[in-house]
């Protein structure tokens, strides 16, 4: 059973509970998030299994994860990297984004996600189709210009999970457009 640290907003370890208690009862626990984009500027979206306890079939960030109970944001972030997309990268490969909380209600799954969120990205291009996928939790990968994105029509939204594009979700890729070029 995976056991994840309950947060108080300040971001103070309060308990341990288990994942599906955290996400049944919507409680606050940390997360990452590792965008990546690719050669052209594209934005890499995960496309998330049918199955997944939140959003599933639903497209999602690059790379995301819960922090493990002994581990810090930047080696969460590290790890789920290689678990999720197969490269290998170091602290020093990421570029912090922002810290983001906010709630979150899945009606098709009945499940809540409140995460303490980090937001990264990847510091250097990476061309899709040599990402891994990691079996059982991602379908692949799809990547989206910031264009493409901001000017989507309800029915292309309903392709992502609610937050991509809340006000923090437009304000991540805002800070990820500042950087693509120098990348």
């Amino acid at each position: 059973m995976e056991m994840l640290n309950v947060l108080n907003e300040k971001g103070d370890v309060v308990r341990q509970e288990s994942r599906e208690t955290i996400h049944r009862e919507g409680l606050l626990h940390a997360e990452i998030q590792v965008w990546c984009v690719t050669p052209e500027g594209e934005i890499i979206f995960q496309h998330r299994a049918k199955d997944k306890d939140t959003y599933p079939d639903l497209l999602d960030a690059t790379v995301g994860g819960h922090v493990d109970g002994d581990e810090s944001y930047d080696e969460a972030a590290v790890r789920e990297v290689f678990e999720e997309i197969g490269v290998r990268v170091t602290r020093d490969d990421l570029l912090f984004l922002m810290t983001t909380m906010e709630k979150s209600f899945d009606p098709v799954t009945g499940m809540t996600n409140y995460p303490r969120r980090n937001l990264y990205l990847l510091a250097h291009p990476v061309i899709p189709g040599d990402l891994r996928v990691e079996e059982g939790k991602s379908l692949g990968f799809e990547s989206w210009s910031l264009e493409k994105l901001r000017a989507a029509p309800v029915t292309e939204r309903q392709k992502f999970i609610p937050t991509i594009f809340n006000a923090e979700g437009m304000r991540a890729f805002d800070l990820i457009e500042k950087y693509i070029d120098k990348i």
